[in-house]
């Protein structure tokens, strides 16, 4: 059965003639995407710290944000999660996933350090990933001006973000330089060749169609055969030991859930210690949506908790 909010959520949509993503330009899919957030999101904690930054990189400074709560508003050194937001390598932005980042932030106790990657399809495959590699490497090479514990640095995202943090996490260990503590995988898209069973299952009418996955999936890789490359499908990897822990949740009517589950269990056969939890009733993108859904409540919960017990 489909989560109620989420029944009711769907059903508005169609009622009020919300146009699928599949359908519109990406600068007006952006400008939607934006404008919608203030109707399914919760209202914005209150933060200690909150303010912009920039790291260079190899297609320009990338933009990010930081968060710090409370708890660590005096801490020399606190843990962090640098985090990528979804949007299918195409939409998305630092204001869209600003609440979730807060409620991170604030119920884990961590800084969050948010990473404004370049979109699709002005900025093809490998530009997103190399965006967030650079972020990632300037907060661990400024861990002591941002006041952050390089030893305690997780990385998060969702959806399309949740593919960036697990290769991210894969390049930092062959770089065999800094390496985080955590892998925080919310529904993440491991396999663009987009073959699991729940691609036909969930293909439509559940927010995330296969129509707009084919959009997604098109405006960020420009030739089919980056399908294969590992970089944009983590799953691929032949070799996926020695990777951070790893949280991963799912969503039971998401195209993407097979595949994250399949990379949780590839995890854990690999060795590593890996958590994996599908909130069986729900759709894709709820965790963002806490004002209409309330398992998306829980699921914040859920990650906050797991960053707080991981990062010390």
């Amino acid at each position: 059965m489909l989560d109620p909010n989420a029944r009711a959520l769907l059903d508005l949509m169609t009622e009020r003639g919300v146009p699928p993503t599949h359908t519109l330009a990406p600068v007006e899919a952006r400008r939607l995407y934006r404008e919608r957030r203030t109707f399914t999101q919760p209202d914005a904690m209150p933060m200690a710290e909150v303010h912009d930054l920039q790291a260079p990189g190899p297609h320009g400074a990338v933009g990010m944000r930081l968060y710090r709560p409370d708890v660590a508003a005096a801490a020399p050194a606190a843990p962090a999660l640098v985090y990528y937001h979804g949007g299918g390598w195409t939409i998305g932005d630092l204001d869209t996933h600003d609440v979730l980042c807060r409620e991170l932030a604030q119920r884990s106790g961590c800084v969050v350090v948010a990473v404004d990657y370049r979109l699709g399809p002005e900025h093809r495959f490998p530009a997103a990933l190399d965006d967030c590699l650079a972020a990632t490497r300037w907060v661990f090479a400024n861990a002591e001006p941002l006041r952050v514990d390089p030893a305690r640095v997780a990385l998060g995202g969702d959806s399309g973000g949740g593919n960036l943090a697990a290769v991210t996490a894969i390049v930092l260990r062959d770089a065999q330089g800094p390496q985080a503590r955590l892998q925080l995988l919310i529904y993440p898209a491991t396999d663009m060749r987009a073959v699991a069973p729940s691609h036909t299952a969930n293909a439509q009418g559940y927010m995330l169609t296969a129509d707009s996955i084919a959009y997604f999936r098109g405006h960020y890789i420009d030739d089919a055969r980056h399908y294969d490359d590992w970089r944009a499908s983590p799953l691929l990897h032949a070799d996926l030991s020695r990777l951070p822990p790893a949280l991963v949740l799912t969503a039971g009517f998401d195209p993407l859930r097979d595949e994250g589950r399949q990379y949780a269990d590839r995890l854990s056969q690999a060795g590593v210690p890996t958590q994996y939890v599908c909130f069986e009733r729900q759709i894709h993108g709820f965790i963002t949506m806490g004002r209409v859904i309330a398992e998306a409540n829980t699921a914040v919960a859920l990650c906050a908790q797991v960053l707080a017990r991981s990062l010390g």
